[in-house]
């Protein structure tokens, strides 16, 4: 198992990382050539600047069983689709129960912006959702040793 974390803008690898070694588990960022990011405690896969081309490299890195971290909904269905776990930032566990409903929502909300409609904002970072990323993350690794 490793986790594969979608970083372009995410908020969480500092504590994905830490929780990932906990548990002697592999971290791989992948990022886009826009985004500098340099660490010694995981790999990371740069990728061209493109609509999508982390996602695939993600994709391709990716195996069932892992666990990927990323706020794409698209992606998470992807994750889904193929036997991958996937989290967002704020610990929420995608899964075949919820991916729908989000799904739906951000075709809704993309319609809206595209007829020039405004949509709400999304809500600042606070500390809880750290904690709630950090245990929902550590309780899903849990469960996948388990089995």
């Amino acid at each position: 198992m490793k986790i594969v974390i979608d970083a372009d803008a995410c908020p969480v690898i500092g504590l994905a990382v830490k929780t990932a070694k906990k548990y002697g588990i592999e971290v791989v960022l992948v990022c886009d050539t826009a985004h500098c990011i340099s660490r010694d405690d995981c790999r990371v896969i740069f990728v061209s600047k493109g609509a999508d081309s982390s996602d695939f490299m993600i994709i391709r890195e990716a195996l069932p069983g892992d666990i990927v971290i990323t706020q794409d909904y698209g992606l998470a269905a992807m994750c889904l689709g193929m036997g991958i776990y996937a989290i967002n930032q704020n610990g929420l566990i995608y899964s075949d129960d919820n991916i729908d409903e989000m799904l739906m929502r951000r075709h809704i909300t993309k319609k809206i912006r595209r007829t020039g409609g405004r949509v709400g904002r999304i809500p600042p970072r606070i500390k809880e959702n750290n904690v709630s990323f950090t245990d929902n993350l550590q309780k899903l690794i849990e469960s996948l040793i388990k089995h």
